[in-house]
Order: C-alpha cells, then structure tokens, then sequence
C-alpha cells in the first residue's frame, strides 16, 4: 500500500525547488535553496567556499516558464544551476564601475567566506574582434582598467582567471598584426601588467590562459605562458568556455606545469612530451626530466561548466567549419566547482563560462542566419539561450539530482 506514494515523495523536493521560483525575484541575489560549495578559508586548499554571483535573469524566467508547464524537474534543474558558484565577468565598463562592482562581490564574499572568481575579458582586440570582440581601446587605457581592479579586489581573497584566449589566440594568430609583430608584442605587455597588478595583491591568485587541449600543443603553449609572465602568476587555467573532458584538461594542466619546470631550468619546451603523447611514454619522460616538487610548480584550474559529455564531432563532412566550440548539442554540466580534486597541481574545477549563455551565432560555415545544427539562430553571446540551458540541465555528468 506504500508503494504508489514512493514516487510522490521522490519528486516533492523537485516540486519545493521549483516552486521557490514564485519568489524569487528575476535579478534576486541569494535565492533560497541556492547551492554552494562546501566551507573553508583559503583559496587552494581542500574545501574552499566559492562565490555564487546574481545568476542570469534570464535563468530564472526560463524556470518560471517550465513550471508553469509542470516540468517541475526541468524548472529544478535550471534553478540549481544557476545557483552554483560560477566566475564573475568584467569587461567594457569604465574604470569607475569595475572599481565598485568588484569590491561589492570581495566584500559580500568576505561576508559569506567565500572566494570569488573573476574572469577578466577587457584585453584590446580580444576574441580576433569576432563574437566576442570589444574590450580597451589602447594599452593605456587597459592598464587604467586593470589598476581599478586591483584597487576594488584590495585585501580581499579572489581567484582571477586572466583574460580568456588572450595568449591563445595572439593578434597575429588572426591576422590583425603588422609586419613587426606591434600588437602582439603589446598583448604580451597587457597581460605581464595584469599580472604584476594582482598576482601581489595579499590574497589574489592569477591564472593565465591556455586555451585548450584540443588547441595548442603544450609545446607551442608554454613559451606563450612563459612570455606572458606566468613565472609570477600562480599559474594557468584550461578549457576555459569549452567542452572537453576533465581526465583531458588535467592531464594537460600537468604536462604544461612539468613543462614550464623543465624550461624554468633551462630546458627546451619544444623537447617537452604533449597531449597526444601516448600518456606512457609522456609518464616515462617526465620521470627522466621533471624533478619538481609540486608546491614549486605553477598550478592551475579547469572550467568544467559543459564538459560532462565531452566535445562535440560534427558528423562527418557536413560543415566547411563545424564550429565545434560554439553551441554545440546535447553537451551537459560537468563535474560542481570544487577545490577538493586530488592533485597537488590542480588548484580547483571552476565553472568560467556561465551555463546557459550562448557562445554566439554559430553558422558553421553556412550562410544562416539559422544555426543548421539546432534549425533555429542562436543567441548572441552572452545572452541566455534556454535551448541550451535545457540541455545542460537534461545531460549533467555527473546529475544534478
């Protein structure tokens, strides 16, 4: 006679979660119900808190829409995603308001305990001037931008996840430099300044940008890191708004550190064993050449927000350019932001990109405006993409629930 009530009270959590949203504001900052990480105090270390920021309004209209139509564990779903700690964006505002809005999140953090993640993306000629382009318009005026960061981070314990493909993607690498390499020598000059304005601050770690390790060996990557300043940062991030598989970025975070070490005695980073090594044989060599101990060695962290089922393969011939990076389908959550990973190298799993935003308007090497993969366009980037969202929530690796 119990029986028929199990499934009722199996789902009466689903229904409370859901039905939290009639009261919760669009731009509500603390939800009730909303997730965190578990408690501590310092940034790196076994079960740091980290900072949940104002989620996307447009998460909490999609999950408003789902009740409304009794898919309470979709309306859930979304509602526990938008609630779990994710990265702080900053670029394009004036000096002035990233001053303020940056000491409002490191205080309301402190008051929390926990530690916020900036992702920074105001470097100029940023994203190859492409779906994402925009930032400063000089040298100077980035410097300007990156001194009322640090002025608004002050004393105040933050992770920083500096500039998103601004080492990977160099403005020679699209294009946009001249002959004597001016821009790209400034981009290198951008990024040393951030480095040597928050890297010092008392409780601030800086992480630089490699892309991905479906992008740039770890052999062409390192001397980018190295030109960058990661010698005075705490190290570099991976997979930064991008979907490949935690084993792989790890792996790749640590053949890149073994590699600076390597380099940092002298050492060529062109001998260094990469990614497609076969991981024996990478193992074998790092045993020969890397004596390092690991508190000496650059550390880093991963986005896991959309790698739970992996990168997407376009099928076989069917793109000019697939565009595997952008809104690919039925992709899902990856593993919750936690600094609890195992590995003296690997500071944290980090939710960078926000689930749910869109990547861009991904044509894939069609004329559009429809995105032929999913038949309908795609948002902007940045913008909610519910589609998307859906997805996240539906194929989560590990589940939400």
């Amino acid at each position: 006679m119990r029986t028929p009530a199990a499934p009722l009270l199996a789902a009466l959590p689903l229904a409370l979660a859901a039905a939290l949203l009639l009261t919760v504001p669009a731009a509500a900052a603390d939800p009730p119900g909303g997730a965190r990480s578990d408690a501590a105090t310092r940034t790196g270390e076994p079960g740091t808190r980290l900072y949940t920021p104002d989620a996307n309004p447009g998460a909490y209209d999609q999950a408003r829409d789902l009740l409304r139509h009794g898919q309470l564990r979709d309306a859930a779903g979304i509602l526990a995603m938008a609630r779990t700690p994710h990265a702080v964006w900053y670029g394009d505002q004036a000096p002035a308001v990233v001053e303020r809005e940056a000491r409002k999140v490191v205080r309301e953090a402190t008051g929390q305990r926990s530690v916020p993640v900036f992702a920074l993306y105001n470097v100029p000629g940023r994203d190859c001037a492409n779906y994402s382009g925009g930032g400063a318009s000089t040298t100077a005026e980035y410097t300007a931008w990156i001194d009322a960061v640090a002025r608004g981070i002050g004393n105040h314990e933050a992770m920083v996840v500096l500039e998103p493909d601004s080492l990977a993607l160099l403005p020679a690498d699209c294009g946009q430099d001249d002959a004597e390499g001016t821009k790209t020598a400034a981009r290198y000059t951008e990024v040393n300044y951030a480095v040597d304005a928050l890297e010092p601050l008392a409780r601030t770690r800086v992480y630089l940008d490699t892309g991905h390790q479906g992008w740039h060996s770890v052999n062409s990557i390192v001397p980018r890191l190295i030109e960058g300043g990661v010698e005075r940062a705490t190290g570099f991030y991976t997979n930064a708004s991008n979907y490949h598989i935690q084993d792989a970025n790890t792996w790749y975070g640590n053949l890149i550190s073994s590699c600076l070490a390597y380099a940092e005695t002298g050492g060529d980073s062109a001998d260094c064993p990469n990614q497609w090594w076969p991981r024996a044989d990478a193992q074998s060599w790092l045993d020969a050449n890397v004596d390092a101990d690991p508190a000496r060695m650059k550390h880093f962290v991963t986005d896991s927000s959309r790698n739970g089922q992996g990168a997407w393969s376009a099928p076989a011939g069917k793109y000019t350019d697939p565009q595997d990076w952008c809104n690919p389908p039925d992709r899902g959550l990856g593993a919750r932001p936690t600094t609890r990973t195992g590995d003296p190298l690997h500071d944290a799993a980090l939710w960078i990109k926000i689930p749910g935003e869109s990547d861009g308007l991904c044509l894939r090497g069609t004329d559009g405006p429809e995105d032929p993969e999913r038949g309908s366009v795609d948002p902007a980037a940045g913008a909610w993409f519910p589609q998307q969202a859906l997805e996240l929530v539906r194929f989560a690796q590990p589940p939400l629930f």
